[in-house]
């Protein structure tokens, strides 16, 4: 691998624990190689060499780190890239998944030892992860069979009763809503000026699903008719925003808006948190990854604040870098500078 790739230093500098076994690191004045997040001093980048797996940091003539033990992280890695793959097929071919005492079993490991090692290594439960591979099955089986019923039984479902329970609660909405791509949803929108450009709004029956930042309508309401391709939109007056205005001003007022949060369950785990977060203060990615449990997912907790729809009423711009810099906003850095720069003074 090329030892001058400045992301990879960026992630070992920050000691991002999303990064173990994604690639190894290893020092030439000490011929050791060790995780992205092991404690030891970060080392001059001239210094360091990058490797995809611990077989080739070996096959340099490096010697693993006693301190990270990046072998064992590997080994880890492995068994549960295998647990995946026996989650994925049997939630294929039934529609319960394999028992956690199987799946420890299988990886020479007891039940609570693999489900926190199951937990640190994705992000999720083994539990979890197996709703997510039942839902995108489900979501694939009613895009492509010609009927509601036959897509019961091409995503594994045993009953239909099972099947439009599990659904309903997964999609948000109900299996034949989302089989025509939300046709039968009225979503009401309207756009006016605010404090950072321009803000749509847009809401169902349950609450706001959308609030967009931007400087040009035609592209906000492009994003809208994106993002819900088949449902009606329908304009509304200017005083529908009254409350999203308001609430851009006032961030506390954010927290009273009805909302109608769609999303995965470890993305609505990511939004809670944040929501939590007062206004004026922040929390890094690890900081949110670390509350909701899973420490590893960094990254994962930076694609679930990229994927956020709600603008100021799910507060993703309350999330920066480890080192206190500010990362991607959907909206633009200038706005994320501008809305932390009010909060902090208000």
């Amino acid at each position: 691998m090329d030892s001058h790739i400045p992301d990879f230093f960026d992630v070992l500098a920050a000691r991002d624990r999303g990064a173990d076994g994604l690639f190894f690191y290893a020092v030439k004045t000490t011929g050791v190689y060790c995780l992205p997040s092991c404690a030891a001093r970060t080392p001059r980048p001239e210094n360091i060499a990058y490797y995809a797996t611990t077989g080739a940091a070996q096959a340099a003539g490096y010697r693993p780190c006693k301190r990270c033990r990046p072998t064992e992280a590997d080994n880890n890695a492995a068994l549960i890239a295998a647990a995946c793959r026996t989650i994925e097929a049997a939630t294929e071919a039934a529609e319960t998944a394999p028992h956690l005492a199987s799946l420890a079993a299988t990886a020479s490991l007891s039940p609570s030892h693999f489900h926190r090692l199951f937990k640190k290594t994705t992000g999720v439960t083994p539990k979890a992860y197996a709703a997510a591979r039942r839902a995108q099955r489900t979501k694939t089986a009613l895009k492509t069979a010609a009927t509601v019923t036959e897509a019961v039984y091409e995503s594994g479902h045993n009953a239909p009763s099972r099947f439009h329970a599990t659904t309903a609660a997964t999609l948000g909405m109900t299996p034949q809503q989302f089989r025509n791509g939300a046709a039968n949803q009225t979503i009401e929108f309207a756009v006016a000026p605010c404090q950072l450009g321009l803000v749509l709004a847009a809401r169902t029956e349950k609450g706001f699903c959308a609030i967009f930042l931007g400087d040009d309508e035609a592209t906000l309401q492009a994003d809208l008719a994106a993002s819900f391709p088949k449902a009606t939109l329908t304009r509304a007056s200017q005083d529908f925003l009254t409350n999203i205005i308001a609430a851009i001003a006032a961030p506390d007022r954010a927290k009273t808006l009805p909302l109608d949060i769609a999303g995965t369950a470890f993305q609505r785990q990511v939004f809670e948190v944040l929501r939590a977060i007062p206004p004026g203060e922040t929390a890094t990615y690890a900081q949110i990854a670390q509350k909701i449990g899973t420490p590893t997912a960094v990254r994962a907790v930076a694609s679930a604040c990229a994927a956020n729809k709600l603008a100021v009423a799910i507060p993703c711009h309350r999330a920066i870098r480890a080192d206190g810099g500010l990362a991607g906003y959907r909206w633009g850095l200038t706005r994320k500078q501008k809305l932390l720069e009010a909060e902090k003074n208000a």
